[in-house]
């Protein structure tokens, strides 16, 4: 799924265009060689660094805005969800605790407001999730299954258990990553993705 919108921090705090964005990749991919890691860029850019906030950009959006539309399940709405919250992390990123961490902060803030527009909005459209095998070092129920055929069943979850199943089957968190950013203990999400996922294999198998 294709973005047109790349926003890129001017330090006037305005957000630039993906044709700035072209322009400050270009520098940043030359500049990034001298970086020692995410943690390097993720400093430079909390200290206001435009291309190096370029770079978050470039590696992280796709990823936010495929976890925004599988909440959404529309792509004006999860371009729009994708665009706050990259002006919220322009301004927040000094408060990021583990900068090598930077991209399932920026995932959750993606899901927080495709979740948001999604429940202010109302809308309860059909998206589909493929699932992928990665390797766990805890059991975790989304696990134990290879493949599952989410359209039909999407429609009747709520913003709140789309945005469980997008971290999950999306942005490939596990238990524990999606336990901080949800605010709920890792066996909680645990237990939800269990319980959600049977509901969905009882779903499709009356369907």
């Amino acid at each position: 799924m294709s973005v047109g919108r790349l926003p890129v921090p001017r330090r006037d705090g305005a957000m630039r265009d993906s044709a700035d964005l072209e322009r400050l990749q270009g520098v940043s991919d030359h500049a990034g060689a001298e970086a020692t890691g995410w943690a390097a860029v993720v400093r430079r850019a909390a200290d206001g660094d435009e291309v190096a906030f370029a770079r978050l950009v470039a590696q992280h959006h796709a990823t936010m805005t495929r976890v925004a539309y599988a909440i959404a399940g529309d792509a004006e709405v999860a371009a729009d969800a994708v665009q706050s919250a990259w002006s919220i992390a322009w301004r927040r990123l000094g408060s990021v605790r583990d900068p090598e961490q930077v991209g399932s902060w920026l995932i959750a803030i993606a899901a927080n407001e495709s979740r948001g527009l999604m429940r202010r909005q109302r809308r309860r459209t059909v998206v589909e999730l493929s699932t992928r095998d990665q390797e766990r070092h805890e059991p975790d129920p989304g696990d134990r299954i290879e493949v599952v055929d989410l359209a039909r069943a999407l429609r009747h979850l709520s913003p709140d258990d789309r945005t469980l199943l997008a971290l999950r089957f999306v942005a490939g968190m596990d238990s524990g990553q999606i336990a901080d950013h949800l605010q709920l203990s890792a066996s909680g999400v645990r237990s939800r993705l269990a319980r959600l996922l049977e509901r969905l294999r009882g779903e499709l198998d009356h369907a």
